[in-house]
């Protein structure tokens, strides 16, 4: 029978000093205050310490709370809070189906990743806490690296929840109890890390005592890292159905319903064009061969996966005129001539008069380039290379594509 998410009187539980611990940590690291708040207690006898959901139910035993000390239950609830802040269940749901089935060796690991940071940032912990030292693992990394130099038979540690591992644990609240304690959801979990990232990069920049793991984590909420590869690829695929949609009638092959007329009519067929691409790479001065030839290579892939032979797609090398118009099958064969001024409108228009016209149109620029005035015939896409390339107008798709260091 699951716990009761309202404690009776008789339960055990010294809430008191559980609460006083949740104070002590939310005073300490004021930054953490709106997530440590945003858990609610589940008193259980089912788990060992602590352990949370991943709707930030937070389950905890009675006779731990009465065997540890009040800075060390801080130190417990910033850690399981740590747990959901950092969207372990989330990530461990996207490892592979082997790992998902060790939610305790994947447990430890994400252990590892947080405890480094607390115990660099002075918190206490209950004795037999976990550090990556312990496994000759460096600090600082995150629990999917740490995952393949863990021992295939950890020891033993207390089990922090399917809001850790993301594996449905039995002490989880289901049916009436579960609606009757509140929780959070995923939309709401969104919201209270971003406001959280937030409180930490603010807390950063006025006092500048934060571990690494703290700042890494509240840049990547605020500003994810979205892979340009996967971005790049998804706009091409999209671009080139859109394209590939538009059917029209030819009467170059008839209908087959032709004969049935008896041939006094000719009934056109629809006609289903293969998505035309050209590829319009800036050649000026501050383009880097390395990031070009990378971005080229991810395109010649897409474009070989949606039917476009690559001998069929032209690439102009551009600066501030069209210097070369190679049919290329592969990103090595591209002739990368200029080095002088910036102006893609030039490459794109010149793509566009061509007898047989694009339907799509992808420019690799640094982004220091006009643009054309207005939405053109057919799509834009725009790879911009570097972190600090500008906005191209609005009715332009735009991938970034970091530079290489």
């Amino acid at each position: 029978m699951p716990p009761s998410p309202d404690p009776a009187p008789g339960d055990g539980l010294d809430r008191a000093k559980l609460l006083a611990a949740r104070y002590k940590a939310a005073e300490a690291r004021p930054y953490l205050a709106s997530a440590l708040y945003a858990l609610t207690v589940v008193p259980t006898r089912r788990v060992a310490t602590m352990a949370v959901d991943r709707y930030w139910r937070c389950y905890v035993a009675p006779a731990f709370v009465d065997a540890t000390e009040v800075e060390e239950l801080a130190g417990v609830w910033i850690h399981e809070a740590a747990h959901l802040l950092r969207d372990h269940h989330g990530r461990a749901d996207r490892l592979p189906p082997a790992d998902r089935r060790d939610h305790l060796r994947v447990n430890l690991a994400q252990d590892c990743e947080i405890n480094d940071d607390l115990v660099a940032d002075g918190l206490r912990l209950p004795p037999g806490r976990v550090e990556p030292h312990l496994f000759g693992l460096p600090a600082g990394r995150l629990f999917e690296e740490y995952l393949n130099g863990l021992p295939a038979s950890p020891p033993p540690l207390p089990d922090c929840g399917s809001g850790a591992h993301g594996t449905p644990a039995p002490w989880d609240l289901d049916g009436p109890a579960a609606t009757a304690a509140t929780g959070l959801g995923p939309a709401e979990a969104e919201a209270l890390r971003r406001r959280t990232a937030q409180a930490v990069r603010a807390h950063a920049r006025t006092r500048g005592t934060l571990p690494a793991g703290w700042r890494r984590w509240a840049e990547e909420v605020l500003e994810p890292v979205v892979d340009w590869r996967r971005a790049l690829a998804g706009a091409v695929r999209e671009a080139a159905a859109w394209a590939a949609g538009a059917v029209d009638y030819t009467y170059r092959r008839p209908s087959r319903r032709t004969p049935a007329l008896g041939g006094r009519v000719v009934l056109p067929s629809l006609r289903r064009p293969l998505p035309r691409v050209a590829v319009v790479v800036d050649t000026s001065g501050s383009m880097g061969p390395d990031d070009l030839a990378a971005a080229l290579a991810e395109i010649a892939g897409v474009l070989r996966e949606v039917g476009v032979g690559g001998r069929r797609v032209p690439v102009l090398a551009c600066d501030a005129d069209v210097h070369a118009v190679t049919r290329v099958s592969s990103a090595d064969q591209v002739e990368l001539a200029g080095g002088g001024g910036t102006d893609m409108t030039v490459g794109i228009r010149t793509a566009l008069a061509a007898p047989d016209p694009p339907g799509i149109v992808v420019v690799l620029t640094d982004g220091c380039t006009p643009w054309p005035p207005e939405p053109l015939s057919a799509r834009l896409i725009a790879a911009l290379v570097g972190a600090n390339a500008p906005q191209p107008p609005p009715w332009v798709e735009t991938v970034r594509v970091p530079a290489r260091a």
